[in-house]
């Protein structure tokens, strides 16, 4: 009786062993194939084209993207001594110290664009250099397009 409960217990050890190979053996070639680049879905929030001519990008969202991001705008206006002026709220830095607003020159339609700061007044930003008067320009929410546009937000 021994040797049958011996035997049996030998033979459930090395089904389990060849179980636990076979599993191995079947997921490690998985391992060494190169991963698929993620294709994004139809229904993406937002879709990023190049500028043609510049290194800047379009950045269009959904309508039900927008409404989550909850982007606010402002405007380019004259401020005072006819300075162009915009909020500073719009004022986005990049990690070189580079100072930008994103632009809405369409409905659900982004682009960022270069500002040269001459200095901060309160609220506003007066500009040496910017956006021409009357621009819309994103005022909240200007982080999240940088990383739409840059895919750094996934």
């Amino acid at each position: 009786m021994k040797k049958l409960a011996s035997r049996q217990g030998r033979s459930t050890k090395v089904l389990i062993a060849l179980v636990v190979a076979a599993l191995l053996t079947l997921s490690l070639p998985a391992c060494s194939q190169p991963q698929a680049e993620a294709v994004p879905a139809a229904d993406s929030p937002a879709t990023v084209e190049e500028v043609p001519g510049t290194d800047l990008h379009r950045v269009t969202l959904t309508e039900r993207a927008v409404e989550r991001l909850g982007l606010k705008t402002g405007t380019a206006s004259s401020g005072p001594q006819g300075k162009l002026t915009v909020p500073y709220g719009a004022i986005l830095y990049d990690s070189q110290g580079r100072t930008w607003v994103y632009t809405n020159p369409e409905l659900r339609v982004y682009v960022r664009q270069s500002v040269s700061i001459e200095r901060i007044a309160g609220e506003a930003a007066l500009l040496k250099e910017g956006p021409p008067i009357g621009t819309v320009v994103v005022t909240l929410g200007a982080e999240e397009l940088f990383g739409e546009e840059f895919d750094t937000a996934h």
